[in-house]
């Protein structure tokens, strides 16, 4: 090891025995103000043949022409030591490539001490050639295993060569840069501390490499440099508040981060777009709209002009709370603007419309993108895949798919997962092993999410046993299976009759170390309701509670449609009262197994008074409503009821169904309404519905009396071949499974 001059030996002695951490000694640093010279360079001295031998050899390296210096230097290889070269640095210091060309030779031969290492970098840095400076410190010093007392050491000879070899502080901004990229966080505060004392600051721009460096998992320390730092001359600059303003973001500390920006405002670094940008996403992301849009109305009265990442921020949040048309609003107001959107903006808005199902909406932008000279991206062809897996919409999906690899675009594991998942949905089984088996080819790796899709598709058709053994291979592979997986595999057991061997599955389930979710014990519960046994449904409910699980308004749907079911009225009452405790707010579905429940007990003044609290309640009612509203009221001979109901769905844009329309024209009939039945009744079969054998009979009969004996005749026709040949040919049931897939 090279003798350290004495000043530095004790310090960097008194350092190495020191147990307490690297930001420690900086707080400790920090408040010393009497700054030291550095050091005088002083370096062995040669013997009078050293210097014999230095000088020839320098000589010879000068008067090189074009020849490779290992061939100038080869007659000087066998005397030549790692003293010399320090040495011959001292003659041709000034020629940076000449110096360059020597130490990558010497280096071949020799292992350069430390310090010579150190005076390298110098002159590099005082050639103006910072690149090769770092990637020196790169080659030498970035390496697995280094202890710190090595690193300790390079500052110590980098700090004692410095004064002669270079003076310049670029040195060690660069080093601290380095060492941070590399995370070696500890060298480059050790080195921060160092040349404190010299009075070297290191600069802004390294402490923000610093800052980024501590964002990703070192928030506090992160925030603790930011707060200490300028205690020792460090000025923060607009781009080290836009990283910490990012970490707080991040950390949904939305409160801090809007403070800071406007501490910018009091300091020499306003807040600029980025700042502005940065905590207007914040807020979307934690789902404070109107404080976003107060920031980004405040920066136009700043004169700063928003950026697509601005309007971007917005739009995804927008999309996320299925505000498709306010979210194009933006995008309209952005253009207006004069920000032109790019691709990201485009397909964050195409894939929001798709995942709200509106995929002509999401096509129109499809098309304003080619307009525009846009091109798509992997994402963007994707996002339209899904939304049209979504809608059942199989052969357009695939054209897509197709398109996108011939556009050049490689599907990967995420768009092959979304066309397997909408194939398996579609109940395409088949084509779903396909797309599997043809991503295994291309090379891709199937996700525990690929088979989960897979297993539920399986589960879904009754194969539970297939699903499990696929399962099992998915292990043998080396996947953990997720909840979703688990929670697919007990749906399908379910679905199948087999709760109990479901129930088992979740005590697997906790075995393997998942615990079950709202929906695992919501499934379980469904299939207890369906199954009569709501004592059983009961019971998963307080052990879900127990667990800290708080039911969802899908839980009490299944509930209440349990107790609707089985005619515990009074019970589905004291469930809705039971959700309104737990603030959690019914939705149609809730209401509208109370209603049907009364209906067909024929308590219509009890359905229409839930009809009313649903309203009073802001809950929409759907077509399904209307149509438990109609029947209900026609049963009940309830007439003008009926048809205020059915005015109100027609002027919402709801449709009646078969037995909503049967049950309205027997009633219209029945108070000898017969103008009005016989509208709704050539409205039904322009729309292709079958009316009911007694219906067709009331008309013909009509038709008849009124002399109309030919529409008679047609409409016994019609009979035979809609209501007797439709129910051999099964049409009847049809009608009735369509109804009850409505339902």
């Amino acid at each position: 090891m090279k003798k350290f001059t004495p000043l530095i030996s004790v310090y960097l002695s008194s350092l190495l025995n020191s147990n307490s951490s690297i930001f420690n000694r900086f707080y400790s640093f920090r408040s010393l103000n009497n700054n030291r010279p550095f050091p005088d360079y002083s370096p062995k001295r040669p013997t009078i043949k050293d210097s014999q031998f230095i000088d020839n050899l320098s000589t010879s390296i000068k008067h090189r022409r074009s020849e490779p210096i290992s061939r100038i230097l080869k007659p000087f290889e066998s005397q030549f030591k790692s003293d010399h070269f320090i040495w011959v640095l001292m003659k041709i210091k000034n020629d940076y490539h000449l110096a360059l060309d020597f130490f990558d030779w010497a280096q071949a031969r020799k292992n350069p001490s430390v310090e010579a290492q150190s005076i390298m970098v110098h002159i590099s840095v005082a050639s103006k050639h910072p690149s090769t400076a770092r990637s020196l410190i790169r080659k030498l010093w970035v390496r697995p295993g280094l202890e710190i007392c090595s690193l300790r050491y390079f500052i110590e000879q980098l700090i004692y060569t410095y004064k002669d070899w270079g003076s310049d502080p670029l040195v060690f901004d660069i080093l601290f840069q380095v060492l941070v990229e590399a995370g070696m966080v500890d060298g480059a505060m050790y080195l921060f501390n160092r040349i404190l004392n010299y009075g070297v600051v290191t600069s802004v721009d390294s402490c923000n490499v610093l800052l980024a460096c501590l964002s990703s998992d070192r928030i506090d320390a992160a925030l603790k440099v930011f707060s200490e730092f300028p205690d020792v001359g460090l000025c923060w600059n607009t781009a080290s508040y836009n990283i910490i303003i990012n970490i707080l973001c991040k950390a949904e500390r939305m409160k801090e981060a809007h403070a800071l920006l406007s501490e910018m405002e009091l300091k020499v670094c306003p807040p600029d777009v980025i700042s502005y940008s940065t905590v207007i996403d914040g807020y979307c992301r934690v789902g404070e709209l109107s404080k976003a849009l107060e920031l980004a109305a405040e920066m136009g009265v700043k004169g700063l002009n928003p950026n697509p990442f601005t309007y971007n921020s917005i739009i995804v949040h927008l999309c996320k709370t299925g505000k498709g048309a306010d979210a194009e609003t933006v995008l309209r107001e952005m253009i207006s603007h004069g920000v032109l959107p790019d691709n990201v903006v485009f397909t964050t808005l195409i894939d929001g419309f798709c995942k709200l199902g509106n995929l002509p909406a999401a096509f129109h932008l499809v098309d304003e993108m080619k307009t525009r000279g846009l091109s798509f991206d992997a994402v963007t062809y994707t996002a339209l895949i899904s939304g049209l897996c979504r809608s059942g919409m199989m052969v357009e999906a695939d054209r897509i798919f197709q398109e996108m690899g011939s556009k050049g675009w490689a599907p990967d594991e995420v768009t092959y997962t979304v066309l397997v998942d909408g194939y398996c949905k579609n109940s395409q089984m088949n084509k779903a092993f396909d797309l599997h088996n043809q991503m295994v080819r291309m090379g891709l790796t199937p996700t525990v999410v690929t088979y989960t899709t897979l297993a539920d598709g399986l589960c879904k058709q009754g194969e539970v046993e297939t699903a499990n053994e696929l399962l099992h291979e998915t292990c043998r592979k080396g996947l953990v299976l997720n909840l979703c997986t688990y929670n697919s595999l007990i749906n399908g057991l379910c679905k199948t009759g087999q709760i109990e061997q479901a129930v088992k599955l979740m005590k697997d389930m906790e075995l393997a170390g998942l615990n079950p979710d709202t929906i695992t014990y919501t499934t379980l519960m469904d299939a207890y309701c369906k199954a009569g046994e709501m004592g059983r449904a009961h019971e998963l409910l307080r052990e879900m509670l127990d667990n800290g699980l708080q039911p969802t308004v899908v839980t009490f749907n299944v509930l209440m449609n349990g107790f609707c079911t089985l005619g515990m009225v009074e019970d589905g009452k004291r469930l809705l009262s039971w959700m309104a405790e737990k603030g959690i707010m019914p939705n149609t579905t809730t209401y509208n197994s109370l209603m049907k429940q009364y209906s067909i007990r024929n308590d219509m003044r009890a359905a229409t008074e839930i009809y009313r609290q649903m309203c009073a309640w802001g809950v929409l009612p759907d077509c399904n409503t209307y149509n438990i509203l109609i029947k209900g009221h026609c049963k009940a001979r309830n007439m003008k009821e009926a048809c205020y109901f059915h005015g109100e769905m027609i002027e919402k844009g709801f449709k009646l169904r078969v037995s909503s329309y049967n049950a309205l024209i027997k009633g219209l009939a029945r108070k000898k309404r017969l103008a009005e039945a016989r509208k709704l009744f050539d409205e039904m079969r322009a729309e292709g519905s079958t009316a009911d054998r007694e219906i067709y009979n009331i008309f013909i009969d009509l038709n008849y009396n009124d002399g109309n004996v030919e529409t008679s005749l047609e409409l016994c026709d019609e009979t035979i071949e809609k209501c007797l040949m439709g129910k051999i040919h099964g049409q009847d049931s049809l009608d009735n499974m369509k109804e009850k897939a409505a339902q």
